[in-house]
């Protein structure tokens, strides 16, 4: 089996390139920071960025509710590492903040200080954290609503007392975000929440041992989409404690067996779909070998094979 060229990953978008160059081919600080300055310009970043409404909002409300276009526009804006401090930036999220609520329904709450379930709340704490707009109140709220297991999940309201992969690693990302641009921690409500995901060894039911199907979706845990949006798979879980410095744990073992054996005879993996709420960009096809997929997976196998 051949290793990934190098050259093939750094062949795409500024998006791509400077993750691909801080994380594995350690280049150095001024070529990381010229490749990222490049995001909001060139490419998939600034297609992004020139599909935001003039009221702020991104959607036309008819493939999605505009609040859900919002979202996941701004969450794949933080995939793609567009540097939050850049002028076209700014200027985006100030449209955000003066001009996006979240409705009567709640109470027309600015943006950043969330709504009320934890999902959604995790994805807007750390996209407050990132865009320089950290809601010290939504932290307290989710740090709150940690239940007993270790995780959250937005069926509690409705009476669920056992946690979601889903929103749990949602949440997780959020309050990691939080915790790295403000210095507040975190650390033991996040160490609980690790345990969650660790005990079901990444994927699994921690009644029966069954590999985890999604109801809805149909699908389990080793299907690998980008962007993620608010759904789980291994590879996310993996990517997470990556970026979140946890310890090899042998719990993880099976997960990383799952990405390593995705890998294709040229060392690259494939991207499985597309979730359907996602914001469109033309970046890459499912079934087709994917630069996103391919590094995510080698950072996480660098830290934990």
């Amino acid at each position: 089996m051949s290793s990934v060229p190098t050259d093939w990953l750094l062949d795409s978008d500024p998006a791509i390139r400077w993750q691909v160059t801080r994380d594995l081919s350690g280049g150095s600080e001024d070529v990381v920071h010229r490749e990222r300055a490049r995001v909001a310009t060139e490419g998939w970043g600034a297609e992004l960025l020139g599909l935001q409404r003039p009221d702020g909002k991104w959607g036309d409300d008819v493939a999605a509710p505009l609040w859900q276009s919002t979202l996941n526009a701004l969450v794949l804006l933080w995939d793609l590492g567009v540097d939050p401090t850049g002028a076209r930036v700014r200027s985006a999220i100030d449209l955000v903040c003066n001009d996006v609520t979240w409705g009567p329904w709640h109470g027309d709450a600015p943006f950043f200080e969330g709504e009320t379930e934890p999902c959604i709340n995790g994805r807007v704490l750390g996209l407050g954290a990132y865009f320089g707009r950290p809601s010290d109140a939504l932290r307290d709220r989710l740090l709150s609503e940690q239940l007993a297991d270790g995780g959250w999940n937005c069926e509690t309201e409705r009476g669920s007392v056992r946690s979601s992969f889903h929103t749990t690693i949602c949440v997780l990302e959020g309050l990691l975000a939080y915790e790295e641009a403000t210095g507040f921690s975190t650390a033991d409500a996040r160490a609980r929440a690790h345990e969650y995901l660790l005990e079901r060894h990444m994927l699994r039911r921690l009644s029966t041992g069954e590999v985890i199907t999604d109801r809805t979706a149909g699908s389990d845990w080793t299907r690998f989409a980008f962007p993620p949006t608010w759904h789980y798979d291994v590879l996310r879980g993996l990517d997470y404690l990556r970026a979140a410095n946890v310890d090899p744990d042998e719990r993880v073992a099976e997960a990383v067996a799952v990405v390593e054996s995705r890998r294709d005879e040229d060392g690259r993996w494939r991207l499985d779909a597309h979730e359907s709420e996602a914001i469109v960009l033309d970046m890459e096809e499912p079934g087709a070998p994917s630069r996103w997929i391919t590094l995510r997976a080698l950072r996480a196998l660098d830290r934990y094979a």
